[in-house]
C-alpha cells in the first residue's frame, strides 16, 4: 500500500506503443522537451447529460508509486521491447512534472480539460495508459452510479457488484459507487482500503442448506441479531415473510427480495409485514437493477435498492471516453486535425459559471489563458502533483463525495432527467473548437 492507500503499481501497466515513442525521442533528442498533455472527452456517452469525475485519489496514488523496478526492466531488456539506453532511463523512471485538473467528484461535459499532465514528453507519455485505464473506468462507473442515486430520491442504494466483473475492478467500482452516493458496499476489500460502510445478507444458498427456512432464518438472528436482513424470496415470498417475522420478531430490521416483479411485490411484502406488526420492517430490493428500474420503483414502499452488474459495467457505459492528447511543446499549441478528432492547441483553464442562485449556466474554457472574470464563476482546476511531488491537504473520499453532491445539486434539473437530451451545463470554447 501506498500513502494514498492504493496498491502497489507496476509500471508494466504501459503500454507497448508508449514504449515505442519513449525510445525514438530519447535517440532523437525530442524526449527532454517540455510538453502538456490534457484529459478530455470529445463527448458524452449516449443519453447522458453529464459526466463525473472519478479516480483521482487512486490515479495520484498509481502515480505516486510509479517504478519500473529491475525484473521489469529485464522482462522490456529481454523481449527486445528496448534498448539498453531506454532500459537504463526507465531504471531511474520518476516522474518530476505537474499535474493539475478537476477535483474529484467535480462533473465534466464534452471538451472539459480534467487533467492536465505537463513535464518532459517522456515523463509524461509513458503515463498515459495507467491515467486512461483508471479515470475512464471509476468516471465510467460513478456517472452510472449517480444517476442510480439520483433515481432513488434519497432512499439507500447499496453496492452489491463483486461478482459481476474483475477483482481488482470491483474494489474501484465499489469506491465510485460510494463517490457517488451509494450508501454501502458488500466488498471488503473496498471497506478496509477505502473506509467504505458495508453490509450484506445471506444467499439462497444458506437457505437451502437447511432442512427449512425457518431454520436458515433462525441460525441467522442467532448469529446477527434482530439488526440482520432476511432474504425471503427462496421459495414462496409471502410464506418467507411469514417465517421471518415468526422467527425473528416485528423488529426485524429487513427483508430483502431479489427476484420477481419487484414492484408488485414491494406493495404486497409492505401489507404483509404491516398485518404482521413489523411496520418498522424494512424492505430491499435487488436483482439486475439500474437508474430505469429503480426510477420505475420510486412510488413503491421499498427502503433501499441493491445494484450489482449495472454499476460495475457503467449502466450500459462502462468507458467514459476520455483521451490524453499533446497540446503544448515547449510552450507552443500543437493541434491534431484528424476527421473529427481534432484538438484544441494549448493548455486549457476552464471556469463554470452559475447565476445567484447557484445554478450552473456554463462552462468556458480558454486556451493559452485565463477566462474573463464574471461574478459567481467557479475556478475548475487544482493542483495535484507539483515537481513530482503530492500537493498538501487533498481531499479525502468523504470530501470528495461531497463535492459531487453539491455539483449535483447546482445544475439546472433538466440535466438530472434519465432522458436523452443536450449537456447539463453547455461549454464555451474560447480559443477553438472541439
Amino acid at each position: 500500500m501506498n500513502s494514498l492507500g492504493g496498491v502497489t503499481t507496476s509500471a508494466l501497466l504501459t503500454d507497448h506503443y508508449e514504449l515505442t515513442m519513449l525510445s525514438a525521442a530519447l535517440r532523437d533528442g525530442t524526449a527532454s522537451r517540455r510538453c502538456v498533455f490534457e484529459v478530455f472527452a470529445r463527448r458524452l456517452p449516449t443519453g447522458r447529460r453529464y459526466g463525473v469525475v472519478a479516480g483521482i485519489g487512486r490515479l495520484l496514488a498509481h502515480v505516486e508509486d510509479f517504478r519500473f523496478d529491475p525484473a521489469d526492466v529485464e522482462f522490456l531488456l529481454s523481449r527486445g521491447i528496448v534498448s539498453a539506453d531506454t532500459a537504463e532511463w526507465l531504471a531511474a523512471y520518476r516522474f518530476t512534472g505537474d499535474i493539475d485538473g478537476y477535483a474529484e467528484g467535480e462533473l465534466f461535459f464534452p471538451g472539459s480539460p480534467i487533467l492536465t499532465v505537463s513535464g518532459t514528453f517522456a515523463e509524461c507519455v509513458v503515463l498515459e495508459t495507467l491515467i486512461l485505464s483508471v479515470l475512464n473506468h471509476d468516471s465510467a462507473i460513478a456517472a452510472g452510479a449517480a444517476r442510480m442515486v439520483t433515481a432513488a430520491r434519497g432512499r439507500s442504494v447499496i453496492e452489491m457488484g463483486s461478482r459481476r466483473t474483475h477483482e481488482e475492478a470491483a474494489v474501484a467500482a465499489a469506491r465510485a459507487a460510494y463517490l457517488a452516493g451509494f450508501a454501502y458496499t458488500s466488498n471488503l476489500e473496498a471497506g478496509r482500503r477505502y473506509g467504505i460502510p458495508t453490509t450484506g445478507t445471506a444467499a439462497h444458498a444458506f437457505t437451502l442448506l437447511h432442512d427449512t427456512e425457518q431454520a436458515a432464518f433462525a441460525s441467522q438472528v442467532a448469529t446477527l441479531g434482530k439488526q440482520t436482513t432476511l432474504l425471503v424470496d427462496t421459495y414462496d415470498i409471502a410464506q418467507g415473510i411469514r417465517n421471518a417475522i415468526e422467527v425473528a420478531g416485528p423488529d426485524l430490521r429487513a427483508v430483502r427480495i431479489d427476484s420477481g416483479d419487484l414492484s408488485v411485490l414491494a406493495a404486497h411484502s409492505r401489507a404483509l409485514l404491516d398485518s404482521l406488526g413489523a411496520t418498522e420492517t424494512q424492505i430491499i430490493v435487488s436483482g439486475d437493477l439500474d437508474e430505469y428500474a429503480i426510477a420505475a420503483l420510486a412510488a413503491e414502499p421499498v427502503d433501499a435498492y441493491g445494484a450489482g452488474t449495472a454499476v460495475v459495467v457503467g449502466s450500459g457505459a462502462p468507458t467514459a471516453g476520455l483521451v490524453y492528447k499533446l497540446v503544448e511543446v515547449d510552450g507552443r499549441p500543437v493541434v491534431k486535425r484528424s476527421e473529427n478528432k481534432g484538438t484544441v492547441g494549448g493548455r486549457k483553464t476552464a471556469v463554470r459559471r452559475h447565476k445567484p442562485t447557484g445554478t450552473a449556466t456554463e462552462e468556458v474554457v480558454v486556451s493559452m489563458g485565463m477566462p474573463a472574470a464574471e461574478p459567481n464563476d467557479r475556478l475548475l482546476q487544482r493542483a495535484f502533483v507539483r515537481g513530482g511531488e503530492l500537493v498538501p491537504d487533498l481531499p479525502d473520499l468523504a470530501a470528495s463525495r461531497e463535492h459531487l453532491r453539491q455539483c449535483l445539486i447546482s445544475i439546472p434539473w433538466e440535466g438530472l432527467k434519465l432522458s436523452a437530451g443536450d449537456p447539463a451545463v453547455p461549454v464555451q470554447m474560447l480559443g477553438g473548437s472541439l
